[in-house]
């Protein structure tokens, strides 16, 4: 089953980055398209961020949550732990969000 699914994987790569210079500049210029893929990247990029983030701050309150129930005399120190690293999640995609102020074209 691994065999199968590492090629099928392989596959989708090998056509993946086959695609890439069909999206290459032409010579000539560009065309008004242009601005429309990095617009189009930076959302997908700033989704795929914040979607994984939600996903890490789900886990890390379901975790604080399992410690505080598993050692209620250790509830205050997890949840001093917890809040920060849901501050350094979110940074996280504070931080994808401001690359992608600075990296979008201008309209």
């Amino acid at each position: 089953m691994m065999n199968k699914l590492s090629k099928a994987g392989l596959s989708v790569l090998a056509v993946l980055f086959s695609a890439i210079p069909a999206f290459a500049q032409p010579a000539n210029g560009g065309n008004a398209t242009d601005k429309g893929y990095g617009y189009l990247a930076a959302v997908i990029g700033l989704g795929i961020a914040a979607g994984l983030a939600g996903l890490g701050q789900g886990r890390v309150a379901g975790s604080a949550c399992e410690g505080a129930a598993r050692n209620p005399g250790a509830a205050g120190k997890i949840q001093i732990l917890m809040i920060l690293g849901l501050a350094f999640i979110e940074t996280l995609v504070i931080f994808t969000l401001l690359v992608v102020f600075l990296k979008v074209p201008n309209p």
